[in-house]
């Protein structure tokens, strides 16, 4: 005979253990807690919760389930399975698992065989497991790649509220009316502006400089004191922005 994958068979034969799992889940579900062996016990558990979920579902193919295999061999069983579609799995709505419980009671007089007593949990599921259940749901219901939603942020007012030092000196330069001038749709320069600038590196070139006719001037300055207001530093320091005579 095979040796089970998951224990010790209880009685002689696969059948034969079915049926033993099948009459002391009837009791187990009629009289809500048995004494058995610890080893029995340990059996029973995943068997009776099998059959609590299946009448979790309530409908007619589950209860010819679970009455073809507790009932099959004993009319009188068909009074428990009564008794587990319409008070026991009703009980266990709010649960997920664990119908259940082991308690150890110590050994057996005689064979010294360890016993315990299982029983069904049917106390009302705690309102720190229902919170818990609750995030669990809202969790997995969210999508996986939302983003936080971003604040609104009132423009004006975080204009408003903004220190006056932080604002950039192209920003006041402009405002001025002497800060940066674009360049002609050509790239030429404006009328009255001879002082290229660099956005980039935030320099100015002034003419006859070293660098003044290699550079592409992205803005233009009337004036080295309209570059300096703006931000922008000479290009090799002062020494080498020099304006030519």
């Amino acid at each position: 005979m095979p040796t089970p994958t998951k224990g010790p068979r209880l009685g002689g034969s696969p059948a034969h253990e079915r049926i033993m799992l099948a009459n002391m889940s009837a009791q187990l579900f009629e009289h809500k807690s048995i004494t058995t062996t610890l080893t029995r016990a340990k059996r029973l558990r995943p068997f009776a919760e099998r059959l609590i979920t299946f009448a979790k579902k309530g409908d007619l193919p589950a209860r010819r389930k679970v009455q073809g295999i507790i009932a099959a061999k004993n009319r009188t069983n068909k009074t428990v399975v009564h008794e587990l579609f319409t008070v026991i799995a009703p009980a266990m709505a709010e649960r997920d698992g664990g119908y259940t419980r082991i308690t150890k009671i110590g050994n057996r007089n005689g064979d010294n065989a360890p016993m315990a007593v299982i029983e069904l949990v049917m106390d009302p599921v705690s309102a720190k497991q229902a919170v818990v259940k609750e995030a669990e749901q809202a969790t997995a219901a969210a999508p996986a790649d939302a983003a936080p939603a971003e604040p609104q942020v009132d423009e004006a007012q975080a204009a408003a509220e903004a220190p006056a030092e932080e604002t950039a000196p192209a920003e006041e330069a402009a405002a001025t009316g002497n800060g940066p001038i674009p360049a002609n749709e050509d790239g030429s320069a404006p009328e009255g502006a001879d002082i290229k600038g660099n956005a980039g590196s935030m320099k100015y070139h002034v003419p006859g400089s070293r660098w003044y006719d290699q550079t592409t001037a992205e803005v233009w300055f009337a004036s080295v004191e309209d570059a300096k207001a703006a931000g922008y530093a000479p290009a090799g320091g002062e020494a080498a922005q020099k304006v030519s005579e």
